[in-house]
Formats: C-alpha cells, structure tokens, sequence
C-alpha cells in the first residue's frame, strides 16, 4: 500500500524541519568551539580537565547527530523515490505511528524486534 501525497508531504516536512535544526547546531558548535579555543586559559589542571570532558562530550553528540542527519537523508531520498514507509527486511509498510515515533526508520516493528533478539543473542 502507497502512503498518502499529504501523508509523504508530512512526514517530508516534518524531516527538513529536523534536518535544518540539527545542521544549524552543528554550524553553532563548530563556532563555538574554534572561538573558545584561544580565549581558554587553564592554569588549574582540573580546570582543563573538566573543559576538555566537556568538550568530548560535545563532540560525541555531535558525532550522533551527523549519523542521525545520515538517516534523515536517506529518508527524504526514500520519499523521492517512492519507498519512505516500507519496511527494507520484509517488505510490508511500517505503521504511520511508528514513522511518527522514528520518520527515519527503515524497519516495521515485527522485523526491527526480530533484529535486537538477534543482537541480543549474540551477545550471550
């Protein structure tokens, strides 16, 4: 079953809007960072060990948001192309709550559940 043209445009939407936020935070950080850089002074070691954690916390999250701006590529592709909500494992359209939780999903509930068991086991 296709989706809906107003339901494709939703979900387009709703994926540019996320997609434009998370690429104007990465754009602040890169700002934020490279003015920080010579203005900071430490001369306590504590100091500059809490800034340098900070620091690489902010860089693992920005390393989760390019991932994440991967997925929503993709996805908007998947809307040009006629495939956005079908499941790529078994084929059959993902529920529209579950594009609502997660519009970069690639999987239905049945296969991505499927896919974690099998992680799981692996790992025992």
């Amino acid at each position: 079953m296709k989706m809906k043209p107003e339901d494709l445009e939703y979900f387009r939407s709703l994926l540019q809007r996320q997609l434009d936020d998370l690429v104007k935070g990465a754009g602040k950080t890169v700002d934020d960072m490279t003015e920080g850089e010579g203005k900071a002074s430490f001369p306590d070691p504590t100091d500059r060990a809490s800034m340098e954690s900070d620091r690489n916390f902010e860089l693992r999250i920005r390393d989760r948001e390019r991932k994440l701006i991967s997925k929503i590529k993709g996805a908007l592709e998947k809307i040009e192309d006629g495939t956005f909500g079908t499941c790529e494992v078994c084929g059959e359209p993902i529920e529209f709550k579950r594009l609502e939780a997660r519009p970069v999903t690639s999987h239905c509930i049945e296969c991505k559940t499927d896919e974690e068991e099998e992680e799981r086991l692996r790992k025992l």
